[in-house]
């Protein structure tokens, strides 16, 4: 019989999971070349240089203040470097590189910051109950988490940032032309188990992940495989951007005033069309799934006569088995492992949405996890129970505002550890940048 981790092998094992998201993260900026710091990549967002000091600032806030209630250490670096920003209103920032420190203070800054919270996390007793959340090691998990999802943010910023502003890398890239056939897989009435139960075993998730509920979900039809980039091109040639009553009125006045006429990872060259990758273009890979904002994936669905899956039908498709049963995973109970799926940093770029068979769900559902996360058709909203967390309260409180929708799976920088299944994210429908496809459903 395995022996029960104690409160020490807990403390231990977060305390490599922070150094290794940290390592993760040192590694993503210096992918940056220095003068590409006050860069721009994504307009809706803040200059490079914002990140490189936000991820200590967000960990000394959650741990360093709230937890050990420690004092400020720059108090106008500090109001600087806490917040991101996501206008759905189309108010862009207007900010200049001269209102940034010097890459060289933010650093000098981050040093300072991590040393004295490892100070305080290496030589503290952990079960203090002075120490806020710390006993268990959730408001540990909640600085990892956050900085993980920085990997996958930082990922599509660095997507969009110019080739000669960041140090190249060769990764091989599977653009082979191969195409699986689409299909739609029955999936019979049933219930899916949305979020996970605050008591308990008292597992880690964000606010909005809880509280548990069962919705029974009528039976549809979705698809075998996310939409690639060959079936998305025939809704292009059909001229699909040019027809008004395929889009919302909102999506419609957006994307002509954003001028879009393909989606944003697509480039259009003398010889075709090319897809952005991390480091290079390559030849337009037809057997990727697209990457779309929500609009552009609502007004494919309208073309096909079909529909964007709720969250519910996502969970039960992913989740659902024909027994009634439910998985920890589509494929079983296992932990994510490379053979399941496209994930966990191993690569930036896609790969064919049929590339990973021991990955499907127990209907037959391919890719869910990892390779993009999906557009579901549900605004990202409270579940029954909800509460905010007081060390975050605007977590996810502050987009509860119906212009965000629930985003299911993963795509290739999504971390294992938000691979589980009541994790959620969501986006504005506007937001072309984000590693972000869909599938279709019929009732």
């Amino acid at each position: 019989m395995p022996l029960r981790a104690t409160a020490e092998d807990t403390r231990l094992q977060l305390l490599r999971r922070l150094a290794d998201a940290r390592a993760q993260t040192d590694a993503l900026f210096l992918l940056i070349r220095r003068e590409a710091f006050y860069e721009r990549p994504i307009p809706e967002r803040h200059r490079l240089i914002f990140y490189l000091g936000h991820l200590e600032v967000f960990d000394w806030n959650m741990i360093g203040r709230f937890t050990f209630q420690l004092d400020l250490l720059d108090e106008g670096l500090e109001r600087l470097l806490a917040f991101g920003i996501d206008p759905v209103d189309g108010n862009l920032p207007t900010d200049q590189p001269s209102d940034w420190p010097r890459v060289e203070e933010v650093e000098a800054f981050n040093r300072r910051l991590r040393a004295a919270l490892d100070a305080r996390l290496h030589g503290e007793n952990w079960d203090d109950p002075r120490w806020a959340y710390l006993g268990d090691g959730f408001i540990t998990q909640v600085a990892i988490e956050h900085r993980l999802m920085h990997v996958e943010t930082m990922g599509y910023l660095l997507s969009q940032l110019r080739r000669d502003h960041k140090h190249s890398r060769n990764l091989r890239l599977d653009t082979s032309d191969r195409q699986p056939t689409p299909r739609q897989i029955e999936i019979p009435a049933g219930p899916a188990r949305l979020g996970q139960m605050r008591n308990g075993t008292r597992a880690f998730g964000w606010d909005n992940e809880f509280e548990e509920h069962t919705v029974e979900v009528p039976a549809f039809s979705i698809g075998a495989y996310p939409v690639t980039n060959r079936e998305f091109l025939q809704f292009l040639d059909a001229g699909g951007y040019q027809q008004r009553n395929l889009w919302r009125d909102a999506d419609w006045e957006w994307k002509e005033k954003a001028g879009l006429q393909h989606p944003h990872f697509w480039v259009c060259r003398n010889d075709g069309w090319m897809w952005r990758a991390m480091f290079e273009e390559v030849p337009l890979p037809p057997a990727w799934p697209v990457y779309v904002s929500h609009a552009e994936a609502t007004a494919y669905a309208r073309w096909k006569g079909m529909k964007l899956p709720s969250e519910a039908q996502w969970h039960r498709a992913a989740y659902g088995t024909p027994s009634g049963t439910e998985r920890d995973y589509p494929w079983g109970d296992e932990p994510p492992t490379p053979t399941r799926g496209n994930f966990d940093c191993l690569r930036w770029d896609p790969t064919p949405v049929d590339a990973h068979p021991t990955g499907a769900s127990a209907f037959g559902v391919h890719d869910l996890l990892g390779n993009g996360w999906e557009w579901t058709s549900t605004p990202f909203a409270p579940f029954p129970g909800f509460e905010t967390f007081p060390f975050y309260p605007g977590y996810s409180a502050d987009f509860f505002d119906g212009k965000h929708y629930v985003m299911k799976g993963g795509s290739a920088a999504t971390a294992a550890a938000l691979l589980r299944r009541p994790f959620r994210n969501w986006f504005q429908p506007h937001y072309p940048y984000v590693y972000a496809t869909f599938r279709l459903v019929e009732d």
